[in-house]
């Protein structure tokens, strides 16, 4: 900067050459920054026609795959769209087989044919339920029922119209299927009871799952129209013979027919049973019930495990799978002689005379008897005015404990009882699983009855009598008990102490060995009763068989020791003998008392124990020592001819 003489500034003049270099160096970077946004355009340019190539032959490839699919190949898939469906299959699980304990099949499946409806592929809904009544000979409104019945089911899934459908009504409606779209034929498994009626009570029987079922966390995993167990060990077991249902994914026509299999799962078969029963002797303890009312349940001392379990009159399983209509069910229902009833481990008696054994085992224990306290029987027990008589009316005279048995002197028992009073009576019979389920596991067990003074205040709002002491001393009075108690109790008696769980399912069979389960027995006490007591009840319970004077002496078997009780549960109290068999005469024996035996034998060795009740059979003598003898003979000879020969 230059100043001028009178000291104002002076903007400095650059030289003409120095400002023309100047613009040619602005001109120059002018021009390189145009060559670069140039070359920057040129590129974009490039990515740009690259990327709208590749999209337009994407378009150009997507379009001629529409033409193709509407003009080439429009026919074709306008008409599967049109005719053909996808449709989804339950496929039946196998439900498992049931064998003895010797393997033979007590219950298989069978292949059985279904009548389903899916309402959605139905063009005519009446007409089309008309016309399959027609075809099943069933009336419409059986049919129009049963969709009623099932109002709430999804339109798209199937309902079961008609089960089961014999070989002619299968023909009709396969027939004519082609003219009624929305009908399908489902094959499935279908329970068979080989022995149908035999072993009905133990075995059990399936019926289709409820609406109730199917809401239970139980049941997840059922569908509609499913059978599940309802008694006996297809229920207890129910979760392990039902299997895994599976599935498949078909093409179908318009009405129906299959085109194609387009995925499958297979379903898991449920798991098979042994049971502890062997089918023979079964079948031989139902045949000696056969005419009768009643029950027979055997035992093995040694485990608890069942080998027996037969009861009268039985029913046909077969019609519970085939399905009962309103009417059979009331018959069956209401039949007088309810053959519905397990009278082997859901009905309880008065045990009578055979609770005789678990007394002298209670006052032998307690102290209040000893194996030589003797009581004069003279045919009665005078106590508060009253006389309680004894079965001979003429006595016993003087009685021990063993001869109390042999000969069942209910004067004996009087003394024993009141000595002991009603509480220490429960305590010890309980020992022996009286007054409580077994634990066998079927459903509807009979707790039967143990009573005690607190029972009685808290039951009936009265206190307890002494006279009512006497009653239960020889198993009348409030005394019940089951069959399958009574032969598990005297299954303790027998071993010395031992009360066993029962079972009735020795194996539960998977697909490998691995997954098999193999059941023991389980012992649930030991009864804090001396040996040597023990030892003299079991002395005199072989003498009721063995000794000329025992009430039993008359099924007496020179090929082996039994030893056992006899009982007789009162019915109908009446004083005066000839007033009794008036009665008798006039209810037609339905006041009749019921006989009771219960045994095990070998006496030294018991393998085996076995109670029978026959209603309304009388003496216990006459009606069941003689089925226990028979039962006990079949068994022993079996074990003799299966066991290795030496």
């Amino acid at each position: 900067m230059r100043f001028s003489r009178d000291g104002h500034n002076v903007t400095k003049i650059e030289p003409w050459y120095r400002r023309l270099m100047n613009v040619k160096k602005k001109k120059a970077d002018n021009l390189q920054l145009l060559n670069w946004e140039m070359a920057e355009t040129a590129s974009f340019q490039k990515q740009y026609i690259i990327v709208a190539g590749v999209m337009f032959l994407i378009l150009l490839v997507y379009m001629a795959r529409m033409w193709s699919l509407q003009v080439l190949q429009g026919a074709t898939y306008r008409y599967q769209s049109e005719n053909n469906r996808i449709r989804l299959e339950d496929i039946s699980a196998p439900r498992g087989i049931i064998f003895d304990k010797n393997g033979v099949p007590l219950v298989e499946n069978r292949p059985a044919y279904h009548v389903l409806l899916i309402r959605e592929d139905v063009q005519d809904l009446d007409g089309t339920v008309r016309e399959l009544a027609r075809l099943l000979g069933r009336t419409p409104d059986e049919l129009f029922a049963v969709l009623e019945a099932n109002r709430t089911t999804p339109k798209f899934l199937p309902i079961r119209l008609a089960a089961d459908l014999d070989r002619d009504a299968l023909a009709r409606v396969e027939a004519q299927r082609i003219r009624l779209p929305g009908v399908v034929i489902q094959l499935e498994p279908k329970r068979e009871y080989r022995w149908n009626g035999t072993a009905a009570h133990l075995i059990g029987y399936l019926s289709e799952i409820t609406e109730s079922d199917l809401k239970q966390e139980s049941y997840q995993g059922y569908v509609q129209g499913e059978d599940v167990g309802k008694f006996g060990v297809e229920s207890a077991f129910e979760r392990f013979l039902h299997g895994k249902r599976g599935g498949r994914q078909m093409e179908v026509d318009a009405i129906g027919r299959r085109i194609r299999l387009l995925d499958e799962l297979l379903p898991i078969p449920g798991r098979n049973l042994w049971l502890t029963v062997d089918i023979e002797l079964q079948r031989l303890a139902e045949s000696l019930l056969e005419g009768k009312a009643g029950a027979i349940v055997a035992v093995d001392p040694t485990s608890g495990a069942i080998l027996a379990f037969a009861c009268s009159p039985t029913f046909d399983q077969e019609k519970f799978v085939r399905g009962l209509r309103k009417e059979e069910w009331q018959a069956l229902s209401k039949n007088p002689n309810h053959p519905l009833l397990n009278r082997g481990s859901g009905a309880a008696y008065p045990p009578g005379s055979t609770y005789k054994a678990f007394m002298a085992l209670a006052g032998l224990q307690e102290g209040v008897i000893t194996p030589e306290t003797s009581f004069n029987c003279p045919g009665y027990y005078e106590f508060a005015g009253r006389r309680y008589r004894c079965w001979r009316d003429r006595g016993h005279g003087g009685m021990a404990v063993e001869r109390a048995l042999i000969q069942s002197c209910d004067v004996f028992f009087y003394q024993t009882g009141m000595r002991l009073g009603v509480d220490r009576i429960a305590q010890y019979v309980s020992m022996f699983g009286l007054g409580e389920r077994t634990g066998i596991g079927l459903h509807g067990e009979h707790p039967g009855l143990v009573p005690t003074s607190w029972w009685k205040r808290q039951a009936i709002g009265v206190p307890w009598q002494k006279g009512e002491t006497l009653s239960i001393s020889i198993g009348q009075g409030y005394d019940l008990a089951t069959p399958l108690q009574m032969a598990v109790g005297y299954a303790a008696v027998a071993n010395g102490g031992n009360l066993w769980q029962p079972y009735v399912v020795m194996r539960v069979e998977g697909s490998t060995p691995v997954e098999t389960d193999e059941i023991k027995g389980k012992l649930r006490r030991t009864i804090p009763i001396a040996k040597k007591h023990f030892d003299l009840v079991r002395k005199g319970l072989l003498g009721v068989v063995e000794d000329d004077r025992g009430t039993a002496h008359a099924v007496r078997d020179k090929s082996f020791l039994m030893a056992g009780k006899t009982g007789t549960a009162q019915v109908v109290g009446v004083a005066d003998g000839a007033n009794r068999k008036l009665l008798e005469r006039m209810a037609k024996g339905k006041t009749r008392d019921h006989a009771w035996f219960v045994g095990y034998a070998p006496a030294n060795d018991p393998r085996i124990s076995v109670a029978a009740i026959i209603e309304h059979g009388g003496h216990g003598s006459s009606a069941a020592a003689p089925v226990v003898q028979k039962v006990i003979a079949a068994y022993l000879k079996s074990e003799s001819a299966a066991a290795p020969s030496q």
